[in-house]
């Protein structure tokens, strides 16, 4: 069940909440490149994040740290993104945590709530 619509024009008040408090988020290294899977609880809360966590948005938020391309590849029946972040850590890790804290930053990322609403089934 969709109880919102994350549009602007049906929502023209939202409010921002860090990614944090409606996902959970594991990663670690594959050379130069990092994997973060995101995953939700409610379908409501997947589909929020299908429209806010695109590929362009997640790159932006990670050009920062030397990111070269992202691939988003879409788990429906688990209501998981996952992400492939090409060239983040430029030659290869040195210790483990780099790859691993990834999954940490990326639940910092603000993406907006329509206020009032709390993407539930």
């Amino acid at each position: 069940m969709k109880d919102f619509d994350i549009k602007p024009a049906a929502h023209p008040r939202t409010e921002p909440i860090r990614l944090g408090e409606i996902a959970r988020a594991r990663s670690g290294d594959k050379g130069t490149s990092a994997n973060i899977g995101i995953i939700v609880e409610s379908r409501a809360a997947y589909d929020l994040l299908v429209g806010q966590l695109t590929p362009e948005r997640v790159a932006e938020y990670f050009e920062p740290m030397g990111v070269i391309g992202i691939d988003r590849y879409e788990l429906p029946n688990l209501r998981a993104l996952n992400f492939v972040l090409r060239g983040i850590l430029g030659r290869g890790t040195r210790v483990d945590s780099q790859g691993k804290a990834l999954g940490q930053a990326i639940l910092e990322m603000p993406i907006m709530l329509p206020e009032g609403r709390w993407p539930a089934d």
